[in-house]
């Protein structure tokens, strides 16, 4: 038997809304120490996205190695394999491979091409080994793949599509090889990165891969040799393909688009070559989301009466407040709109993260009046022209004089 824990999208560094996150995260990798240590998995699978960013700050970056040595720490016999996601600088979170495979912990950040060669395949193949030291499985640790690390295919439908389904294929094949030569009887478990389609994704965090939008996959780019694809990408745990494709989510909530989501890590049974088990471990949620109304937006005057009812409670740390979206109908421009609501959170026990202004429903439906702008020709377009319509569209009304003036010294201290 060979027990797994699959987690990914750390986004170790995340500022939400220009507030730090490092206290979840540290929360939570606390956690996952503790769960590992009871536990007692043989291998901890990390799918991409350790970092929130290309360039980590230092503060994130002792988070992600004080982690990986207070794992080894923990279980001496902990196997981990991490590859690298769209969010990670691929050259960077792999440049320390050598020195961490002495740890037995193992990074897949790029996919390197020779000049005028084939790409290395086994360096995607990790043999995964039990508490014993015996080999149970093979991994195939392939990270986020951009179109330049795929194979071409010149009659191809889709190349992107077609040349990552044939990147693990090949890998595949190369991994049965070895599984039959030397581990007979062991699975074939794939990390990947990516969109697959008919996932539920979340817009307000999770970055496109391919501009367009055009990145999902389908899953039988998966060969059938493969007995669990560990994902990472998306932030809602949800599995596919019958339970062999899974997404085992981001630990804390990236926007408040995943305020529902139960975030978890998962723990995965493999025996005698084949997925016996999956088991979804709930992470404690450290810090709630919240929204101020619970349902629609409404009027100002009512949003500052339900602020007024928030509770103070001083006892409780900052970093422990609550991150608080408040939704009002936007009535028209107010530019003292957000320092009042700022002031009717005064000693309350929340972090203002999001103002969020809803339109005024429309009695009759129509489209307000507002012009429709066709992008023929960008420079072709008057801002003072668009800013008239879009005020026309969301108000139903003119905009103020002062405020055309303001825009029109504007345009002219530019030159437009």
């Amino acid at each position: 038997m060979l027990r797994i824990i699959h987690t990914a999208d750390w986004h170790l560094g995340q500022t939400f809304h220009l507030y730090e996150r490092d206290y979840e995260h540290a929360q939570f990798l606390a956690w996952l120490l503790k769960l590992i240590a009871e536990r007692k998995p043989d291998v901890l699978l990390l799918s991409g996205d350790v970092f929130d960013s290309y360039n980590p700050s230092a503060n994130a970056q002792r988070r992600y190695y004080q982690f990986l040595h207070e794992a080894r720490a923990t279980l001496p016999t902990l196997q981990m394999v991490v590859i690298a996601g769209n969010h990670d600088a691929a050259a960077r979170l792999e440049a320390p491979a050598e020195l961490l495979e002495g740890l037995n912990i193992y990074v897949v950040g790029t996919v390197p091409r020779p000049e005028g060669g084939e790409v290395d395949l086994s360096k995607f193949i990790v043999p995964l080994r039990n508490a014993a030291g015996e080999v149970r499985a093979l991994a195939l640790a392939l990270p986020f793949l951009r179109s330049s690390d795929v194979p071409l295919m010149s009659d191809a439908r889709d190349p992107y599509h077609d040349g990552i389904g044939e990147l693990y294929h090949q890998v595949t094949v190369k991994a049965a090889q070895l599984r039959d030569a030397k581990y007979p009887g062991s699975a074939l478990v794939a990390l990947g990165h990516c969109h697959m389609q008919d996932a539920v994704e979340s817009r307000d965090s999770e970055r496109r891969i391919v501009i367009g939008g055009a990145e999902a996959l389908s899953t039988d780019i998966f060969p059938p040799e493969l007995a669990y694809v560990a994902l990472g990408h998306l932030h809602k745990p949800q599995e596919l393909d019958g339970g062999r494709v899974r997404y085992s989510g981001s630990p804390i909530p990236l926007s408040f688009s995943e305020k529902e989501y139960e975030h978890r890590v998962l723990e995965v049974l493999l025996e005698e070559g084949h997925l016996a088990s999956v088991t979804g471990v709930p992470i404690p949620r450290v810090v709630p989301l919240v929204r101020v109304p619970q349902g629609n937006a409404v009027v100002f005057s009512e949003l500052l009466k339900q602020l007024a009812a928030l509770p103070a409670r001083p006892e409780l740390p900052s970093e422990l407040h609550p991150f608080l979206e408040v939704r009002v109908l936007d009535d028209g421009p107010d530019p003292t709109r957000r320092r009042r609501i700022e002031e009717a959170l005064e000693g309350k026990a929340v972090r203002l993260a999001s103002l969020r202004l809803d339109p005024v429903p429309r009695e009759n439906g129509g489209d307000g009046g507002g012009a429709a702008f066709v992008l023929e020709d960008l420079g072709s377009l008057d801002p003072l022209e668009i800013m008239l319509g879009a005020h026309k569209e969301r108000y139903q009304c003119e905009p103020e004089e002062g405020v055309v003036g303001a825009l029109k010294e504007v345009l002219q201290e530019i030159g437009l």
